[in-house]
């Protein structure tokens, strides 16, 4: 067959495969025929690009044993930041999912005494089942033993090699079977273990165990992109988040970096996916888990269509303890085939307990079901998102989440709604509708700082989630709750309804004559207030959407905010007039409210 009908044909294939999702399903004849008609780009000639939605991702998490809280963190996390995007008004997608090959799978698996692929269909379904649990708005949830997948990065695979980035040889050094990678001489030290009294050998980054370890396997030349990967991150400064993760990744690369060991002895590593044309090599767990992203974007490409699913991501969300791989690995793989790398990579701490680092060997977690059984769905995500670290690890304790909701959720949003919706002695709705012509007519210095901040709230905010910050985010809304409760102190709209000042002020009607009114400036100032507090609770409301939608929905139900009047755009002060008949009931008692008490634990 010549080498123009073979190219032909598999383009063919190619197209086919991206139509209808589904695997190869003819035997391997001839492997590497199978791969040869895929060595060069499609032809670009065809169908128009489609515009890019915005596409983010968490980590996809390696299901050796039950998700913890730290988890929970990361889907939170990367939650909020997709909501906020489909708040501003733009497509977003989602994905997650789970990383189901490699070493330690097949180890766990052994050791339970059930195939790999059951180990992994039990243990992933409870990542599904969390993640629908704290309500992640996800489109994809990727499971590595997808055949699609699998298609995937073996035509990744057979690109890298094409282009000659992959070759055969002997790897001699010290091997993680935790972390599942190599490190070299430098990047490991010897450990004394408190527990036992022996030494170890360990990797200086993660703290784990390494072992020796000699084997024939095949490289990816990563020593050829130091110089591509600089120029990158000089190119895109903020390519990791936060500064001090770039400034280790830029450090890394800048002192040399040593050819990838990319796969693994099939007698050594049975579950995982083979190598094309080799069937006695597994292909490497990372290169095979990092792929998973482009997967779900479409991978590999029909023409025109390669920004139609997302790619390049413009956030993926990680923790701290994978940026080696997903800053350095991932886009020198990226780089290799001319693919663009992500926008950014968004590397957060961790969670730790009793100020130390949680882990699934140690035992030393949190379950985030029972968490959220206990606080709530919303209240762990406003906690998760409050208290927890970008930059700085954060310590778990159920005494701070009864902390956070007492001040911030009962005391400040839940107090706040409550006592502007429940007193009979003003009505929400006429405050609004009086706002139309009198909103800042007159008004003192604390309504004037207040409407100033109302106007700049949206804006602010925006601006720490554009820095991928959702934490101080979400500060700066807390903030403006705390100042409203107490501009409403302040002006104590009870006590102005005790009394009434009556005043005739001077006017002037259409014509240009005078009119005199005799009007109760006490009332036009329980207006003025009531409506300023309202516009804070409504556009607090609706900022809060994507960290706590459920309660963000009754809030905003409870000042009867239409449902088509909840986005950005509506965030901004005095922006709505519609709004101040309840849709709820506020309720009567304490236990009605947005935020009721705890539960006392039993």
């Amino acid at each position: 067959m010549s080498v123009r009908l073979l190219s032909s044909t598999l383009r063919g294939q190619v197209r086919s495969r991206i139509k209808t999702k589904s695997a190869w399903t003819s035997p391997w004849i001839c492997e590497a025929c199978k791969f040869k008609g895929w060595s060069r780009p499609v032809s670009s000639t065809a169908q128009p690009a489609i515009e890019k939605p915005y596409y983010i991702t968490t980590p996809i998490f390696y299901v050796n044993a039950a998700p913890h809280v730290g988890h929970l963190y990361t889907m939170v996390l990367t939650d909020i930041l997709k909501r906020w995007q489909v708040l501003r008004g733009r497509r977003a997608i989602l994905c997650t999912g789970t990383d189901e090959h490699g070493m330690k799978i097949q180890q766990a698996a052994a050791k339970a005494g059930i195939p790999p692929k059951e180990f992994c269909d039990l243990t992933s379904e409870t990542f599904v089942q969390l993640a629908e649990r704290v309500g992640l708005s996800n489109e994809h949830f990727i499971r590595t033993t997808d055949e699609a997948h699998k298609d995937a990065v073996q035509y990744f695979w057979f690109m890298l090699k094409t282009r000659g980035y992959i070759y055969q040889s002997k790897h001699e050094g010290w091997y993680s079977v935790s972390d599942e990678t190599y490190y070299p001489e430098s990047a490991i030290e010897k450990r004394l273990d408190p527990y036992t009294g022996k030494t170890f050998m360990a990797s200086q980054e993660t703290g784990k165990e390494v072992e020796w370890s000699s084997e024939f396997n095949y490289h990816f030349r990563l020593s050829a992109f130091k110089d591509k990967l600089l120029e990158f991150y000089k190119a895109n400064p903020e390519f990791v988040v936060p500064a001090t993760k770039m400034k280790d990744v830029v450090k890394w690369v800048s002192e040399g970096l040593e050819d990838l060991s990319v796969s693994r002895p099939v007698e050594r590593l049975t579950w995982g996916i083979r190598v094309p044309d080799d069937s006695s090599q597994t292909i490497y767990v990372w290169l095979d888990a990092l792929v998973n992203y482009i997967t779900k974007a479409g991978y590999p490409w029909a023409p025109g269509q390669q920004n139609a699913g997302g790619w390049p991501a413009d956030v993926q969300v990680i923790g701290k303890d994978i940026v080696r791989f997903h800053c350095i690995y991932w886009p020198a793989f990226l780089l290799a085939l001319g693919l663009e790398p992500p926008k950014q990579i968004l590397a957060h701490a961790h969670w730790t307990l009793g100020n130390q680092k949680m882990s699934k060997s140690t035992g030393n977690v949190v379950n985030p079901t029972f968490a959220m059984d206990r606080f709530g769905v919303d209240v762990m995500r406003y906690y998760l998102a409050h208290d927890g670290g970008i930059a700085n690890d954060s310590d778990y304790g159920n005494h701070l989440i009864v902390e956070r909701y007492k001040k911030g959720l009962q005391g400040g949003i839940g107090n706040l709604v409550s006592r502007i919706t429940r007193p009979k002695i003003w009505d929400v709705r006429k405050s609004v509708e009086a706002a139309r012509d009198d909103t800042l007519r007159r008004a003192g210095k604390s309504t004037r700082e207040q409407a100033q901040m109302l106007s700049e709230l949206s804006r602010v905010v925006n601006m720490k989630m554009e820095k991928l910050d959702p934490g101080a985010a979400l500060q700066l809304i807390m903030d403006a709750v705390y100042e409203t409760n107490r501009y409403l102190q302040f002006n104590s709209p009870w006590l102005l309804a005790k009394t009434k000042d009556m005043h005739t002020p001077r006017t002037e009607d259409e014509s240009g004559d005078r009119v005199y009114d005799l009007v109760d400036l006490n009332q036009l100032r329980i207006e003025r207030t009531i409506y300023h507090c309202a516009e804070a609770i409504r556009i607090v409301g609706i900022l809060l959407q994507p960290y706590m939608p459920t309660k963000a929905a009754q809030l905003l139900d409870m000042m009867g905010v239409d449902e088509a009047r909840r986005t950005f755009e509506d965030a901004q002060f005095g922006a709505d007039f519609t709004y101040g008949e309840p849709k709820v009931t506020p309720g009567k008692g304490p236990f009605e409210g947005l935020f009721p008490p705890l539960p006392v634990e039993t």
